[in-house]
């Protein structure tokens, strides 16, 4: 007979499979993007909040970030380490999503970790974002989504929610590195993309668009690594 923990494992691996499909599915249909687009400014809250701890971690200053209609964001910080700040955003969006999607795929409280992350996001948004701003509007909301799912969905829902939150956030990088690719030094937030600032900053010798396709790759390792460790080696154990 199946243990609790048995069970949960078996069904986490069945919703990961659905929001991997979920995920495809919008990454390739141009037409579903406006279900994409409030996930994609979630991603961005996320990737701007990375700027913001790289900058505290570093011994800088974390001022406030904004976030533009059409999905871009700024992050205004103050002293730090730019070796750590720049890559941050796409580095952080990655460890967020992999981090995520193991401990939504391990804990059996799929509920309590939306009401956490809930938290999370409610303080983040209080702490460093302008009253009404679309920063404002994006962290309160996704806040108050996650707080509906904890209260009123089932644990296979919120998973499923986790999950592709996970997977998008995680990709992040990826996401963006066509249009990194297509146009190496430009961003939709009227400044530098963060590998072209990071190449100007750090390391000229290297083009931005190197950086963007390491950060990428990364992304890619650490999700995968959250998949194998989540779902594909504890089923060699067991």
């Amino acid at each position: 007979m199946l243990t609790h923990l048995a069970l949960f494992r078996q069904r986490a691996l069945v919703i990961a499979g659905i929001a991997c499909l979920i995920v495809l599915v919008l990454w390739n249909l141009p037409q579903l993007g406006f279900v994409l687009y409030p996930v994609r400014l979630f991603v961005t809250f996320v990737h701007e909040s990375g700027h913001g701890l790289a900058a505290i971690l570093s011994g800088g200053r974390f001022d406030h970030f904004v976030i533009f209609p059409d999905g871009a964001g700024e992050a205004l910080t103050a002293g730090g380490s730019p070796l750590l700040i720049l890559p941050a955003g796409y580095l952080g969006a990655a460890l967020f999503g992999a981090l995520l999607f193991y401990v939504a795929n391990t804990v059996p409280f799929p509920r309590t970790i939306s009401l956490v992350l809930a938290i999370l996001l409610a303080a983040i948004t209080l702490l460093f974002t302008a009253i009404l701003s679309t920063a404002w509007l994006v962290g309160l909301g996704s806040a108050l989504v996650l707080l509906a799912l904890w209260r009123y969905a089932d644990r296979s829902v919120n998973l499923l929610v986790l999950d592709v939150l996970a997977i998008l956030t995680g990709l992040d990088a990826v996401l963006d590195l066509f249009a990194i690719i297509i146009h190496p030094d430009a961003s939709l937030g009227a400044t530098l993309n963060d590998a072209a600032a990071f190449s100007r900053a750090v390391a000229p010798i290297i083009p931005g668009v190197v950086w963007a396709i390491l950060w990428a790759l990364i992304a890619v390792v650490m999700l995968g690594a959250a998949v194998y460790f989540s779902h594909i080696r504890r089923r060699r154990v067991l």
